[in-house]
């Protein structure tokens, strides 16, 4: 059995934000975070927007869905031009 159980409590205490801060991001009311943290089960869209915003840092944002689009297209019809392109894209962010 497969445990994806994500700590909202830990991921939002390790980034220093408060319930407000941490939950408004993906959407989510002070108080309906509040309830998750305390034990509610978080659905999994809420799980996985969490992930994306807070885990992976992602501006949610500024993504659209031709770039989404692209990203597929590129993975399962170029799969090389896509690690490259990934690779030369965490080089440098590990620059700036």
């Amino acid at each position: 059995m497969k445990t994806d159980t994500i700590d909202a409590r830990e991921i939002r205490r390790k980034l220093g934000l408060n319930q407000q801060q941490f939950w408004s991001r993906i959407g989510v009311t002070q108080s309906g975070g509040s309830r998750y943290e305390s034990g509610r089960n978080m659905p999994r869209p809420v799980q996985q927007l969490l992930r994306l915003v807070h885990v992976e840092q992602i501006d949610i944002g500024k993504i659209k869905r031709d770039d989404w689009e692209v990203i597929e297209y590129l993975k399962s019809n170029d799969p090389e031009q896509f690690k490259a392109l990934k690779k030369a894209a965490k080089g440098r962010s590990r620059k700036g």
